[in-house]
């Protein structure tokens, strides 16, 4: 049975606060409080299994931001002389030692969190010291692929962030178009994997099927305003990355496209649905 996994098990035996359920080899409690309305005997129940306050494995369906070997962003709730306490979604804290913290954490900050098992105590830990296990060269990703991303560290030339649990990107500080933190989990997109097998990570789509979502934005933002929005060709690249969260040259691509498409009439303040879209 895997401490710190979701699995699959199945349902031997119904106790007063509960059942146990088995793998074939070895018994686990489910208390009753995460257990289905109806259930009979043999079931099989897709469970998360971790060890509670008194170090005994424990089922339960409430599942965890991250799993023993993933790469997540985790908030610090608690600070103690011998590490931090963080939210990793279950009613029991995960714990990073003193000695897994790649430099002190503070309480209410976020960090990217590897976590582990250890094996002595047979206890979920976290670890802030995540190099070691992350490559900063692709293998197996594909440009334009869609990937999980936690913002790691801030560089000089923007922000580094572990993708897939597996491996280093930057994300470039002229490309990022909305407000982001240390530690934050998002969504983004595999932009460009260069000769030396570095990658570059983009927050947002690319291609066309960038062009497409954000004109589907500027459509709905037009609807919802009446028709008409105070943004236009001479508009201040602040001023779009604020309502839009993209660039002006983006922006401009967009508009072009709606007006080909004859949805829209674009002024140089000013972008107004035509009336057939009214």
């Amino acid at each position: 049975m895997d401490i710190g996994k979701i699995q699959e098990l199945e349902i031997a035996r119904e106790v007063d606060f509960g059942c146990y359920l088995t793998d074939g080899k070895e018994e686990v409690l489910i208390p009753a409080k995460y257990l289905p309305e109806q259930y009979e005997i043999g079931d099989k129940l897709k469970v998360f299994v971790y060890t509670d306050h008194m170090s005994r494995p424990i089922a339960v369906t409430r599942w965890p931001y991250g799993q023993v070997g993933e790469i997540v962003g985790l908030k610090v709730k608690q600070i103690t002389d011998f590490g931090a306490f963080v939210d990793n979604g279950l009613e029991k804290d995960l714990l990073v030692p003193k000695k897994e913290q790649h430099a002190d954490m503070r309480e209410g900050g976020q960090y990217a969190v590897m976590i582990l098992l250890d094996y002595k105590t047979n206890r979920m830990i976290g670890s802030t010291k995540i190099a070691g296990f992350v490559s900063d060269t692709a293998d197996g990703l594909e440009e334009g692929q869609e990937v999980k991303l936690v913002i790691w560290q801030k560089t000089d030339l923007g922000y580094k962030v572990v993708i897939n649990s597996e491996y280093v990107g930057l994300v470039y500080d002229n490309e990022i178009f909305e407000d982001i933190r240390l530690g934050d989990n998002r969504l983004g997109y595999i932009k460009h994997i260069r000769e030396d097998g570095k990658i570059d990570v983009s927050l947002q789509k690319q291609g066309y099927e960038a062009v497409l979502d954000m004109s589907d934005s500027v459509l709905n933002a037009l609807r919802e305003a009446g028709g008409s929005l105070a943004l236009g060709d001479k508009s201040s690249p602040e001023e779009i990355q604020q309502a839009f969260g993209m660039s002006k040259k983006n922006f401009k691509k967009v508009l072009g496209g709606l007006y080909k498409a004859g949805h829209i009439e674009i002024f140089d303040r000013e972008i107004k649905l035509k009336k057939a879209e009214g």
